[in-house]
């Protein structure tokens, strides 16, 4: 029989340490877009901003915004309604912004117009 040899697995890939300093500053950059996107859902709320136009030149804080989130700040949709549309227009509910193919982005743009 014979021996057989032992593979290691591969080392652990482990993220860079980051100094307190870097820590805070994401930190601060975190709760800027969070505290953007709160606003941007409230003017979308409001009317005050169209989703359309967020879709077509989204901001940099929107890029990792999920659709649905955005949808339900709409007046009138709700979490069925947002899942609704989403489904009709082929979009994963985990879907964001930023990862939207062409296709789907006419088709929601399409599908909230009407």
């Amino acid at each position: 029989m014979a021996a057989m040899e032992h593979q290691s697995a591969p080392p652990a890939i482990r993220t860079p340490a980051r100094t307190e300093q870097q820590r805070l500053e994401a930190l601060a950059r975190a709760n800027a877009v969070r505290t953007q996107r709160s606003q941007l859902k409230i003017r979308l709320k409001n009317g005050e901003e169209r989703l359309e136009d967020i879709l077509l030149s989204p901001p940099d804080y929107v890029h990792t915004a999920k659709v649905l989130e955005l949808l339900m700040a709409l007046p009138q949709v709700g979490p069925v309604r947002a899942g609704r549309i989403l489904e009709a227009c082929r979009v994963s509910a985990s879907k964001t912004v930023i990862g939207l193919t062409p296709r789907q982005r006419t088709e929601l743009l399409t599908h909230i117009q009407d």
